[in-house]
């Protein structure tokens, strides 16, 4: 659970974020935070702060989200094996992951949505050819049923020895 100071602190970025003074965020409000600004993959995380249809998000909202981003650390890892599983443990981290590139969220990662999030991390510098060959040979390897896309299961296999938790860690609440 989230520590009172850490709450403080959330909340003291939150209104520093909220210029329209007003309890809740948009998606501009987002797009000042440098972090997210630079990341490829800005505008999806931003996306995924605002629940469906929505252009506003407020102070719960954004703690939720933000959970998912947190490092799970050592004293949580063995907690109440009965409760719900925290929004940062690793399988919710992944989830949230898969969601970025499953846009259409059919729960399959298709060619296409993987192309768009590879153009989007190498920017124009790589050619259609070169993404297409890098896209199908992600896909080739994580494919384990044959459909040509990456399931939820098998996006898990692929990042089993990826060390999720450093990536995920996404620290702009300093």
């Amino acid at each position: 659970s989230v520590s009172h100071s850490q709450i403080t602190r959330l909340y003291s970025r939150f209104t520093s974020l909220d210029k329209g003074e007003n309890g809740t965020l948009s998606r501009e409000d987002f797009q000042r935070i440098p972090e997210l600004a630079i990341n490829p993959l800005g505008d999806r995380i931003i996306n995924a702060f605002f629940p469906e249809g929505e252009d506003q998000v407020n102070f719960r909202g954004f703690m939720r989200t933000l959970a998912h981003f947190r490092p799970i650390e050592d004293n949580e890892k063995g907690k109440d094996q009965n409760g719900p599983e925290p929004l940062n443990s690793r399988s919710n981290k992944l989830h949230f992951a898969f969601r970025l590139y499953d846009l259409d969220k059919d729960d399959k990662i298709s060619r296409d949505e993987l192309l768009q999030v590879l153009r989007m991390m190498v920017g124009v510098n790589i050619s259609d050819e070169q993404l297409g060959s890098i896209a199908d040979r992600t896909i080739q390897e994580a494919d384990q049923d044959g459909d040509s896309a990456i399931s939820f299961a098998e996006f898990v296999k692929v990042l089993e020895k990826v060390d999720v938790e450093q990536k995920m860690s996404i620290r702009f609440l300093h």
